[in-house]
């Protein structure tokens, strides 16, 4: 019994010891710890954080042992290895300090509403959009149609010609039309407008990408991994449309798939509607 009571005293010794802003501390480094891992997963970061902490075992080990060579071989390495990161693993770090940036401004939508005019300009775009993906998958004509959101696009679209004209089903027709002078770049809308069309885009390289694709998939997945672009890709062989989300490529949709999923990374009702009804099924809410 006294060794459970002093049990009991050490422990109430050891909670009077922690403050509100040590709990603090814990939860943020916790999180920062947990998003890190979620952003790092499945890259070529992930190998590098493997490779990091075998070096760290394996210096900790030699100091314990007095391997002194080795020791101080490990140490140098790790030291100067830190700006060889830097540089060999460049993209990747634009890349999660870009995502980190967008994190804090909440919402990733291109489109504003300011009222019921913007929410039917945003679904006029988007049907324009969807009816050419559908002429395009028909007649087999190649598109790339990048939809600018949180981060801008402006290098990209300095590459192609500016047009700034609105987004309709001719346009966007014309414009991926073969003969056209256009037609080989990316068309970037912004603001519910077709702002540029013939525009280089940044390829992919992601080494796990299916061999069959080509270049056109390739520079739509690319930007896609460097900014928070929703890309739509037809397939000049096949007419079968992809759409890159975040460095990920959502390969043969249907018309139909595409028609759900705009609306839903575009629109920020869409997104919250979305979002509700997950929370009503997960919580046992039946719609009326």
């Amino acid at each position: 019994m006294e060794i459970i009571t002093s049990i009991w005293q050490y422990i109430i010794a050891f909670l009077d010891t922690i403050h509100i802003k040590d709990m603090l501390d814990i939860a943020i480094v916790a999180y920062l710890i947990y998003k890190l891992t979620t952003i790092i997963r499945e890259t070529r970061a992930q190998q590098l954080i493997k490779g990091i902490l075998f070096f760290i075992i394996l210096l900790w080990i030699s100091d314990f042992m007095q391997l002194e060579t080795l020791n101080y071989i490990l140490k140098y390495a790790i030291q100067y290895g830190f700006f060889v990161v830097l540089v060999v693993f460049q993209p990747e770090l634009r890349r999660t300090l870009d995502k980190v940036g967008r994190a804090k401004l909440g919402k990733f939508n291109i489109f504003k509403f300011s009222g019921e005019e913007d929410g039917q300009k945003s679904s006029d775009t988007i049907t324009a959009v969807i009816e050419s993906c559908r002429y395009f998958s028909e007649t087999k004509t190649g598109a790339l149609i990048v939809f600018e959101r949180e981060t801008k696009l402006g290098d990209i679209i300095k590459t192609g010609t500016i047009i700034d004209g609105e987004s309709s089903m001719q346009m966007i027709c014309n414009i991926f039309f073969p003969k056209s002078p256009l037609h080989d770049g990316a068309m970037i809308i912004r603001d519910n407008r077709v702002y540029a069309a013939g525009c280089f885009l940044p390829l992919s390289d992601n080494q796990s990408i299916n061999i069959t694709l080509g270049t056109r998939h390739r520079a739509g997945l690319g930007v896609s991994e460097i900014s928070d672009s929703i890309v739509i890709i037809v397939s000049e062989e096949t007419g079968k449309i992809s759409l890159a989300i975040d460095g990920v490529l959502k390969r043969n949709l249907t018309i139909e798939s595409l028609e759900l999923a705009l609306p839903k990374y575009l629109i920020p009702q869409i997104e919250e509607e979305d979002k509700t009804k997950k929370k009503k099924i997960r919580w046992g809410v039946k719609e009326k």
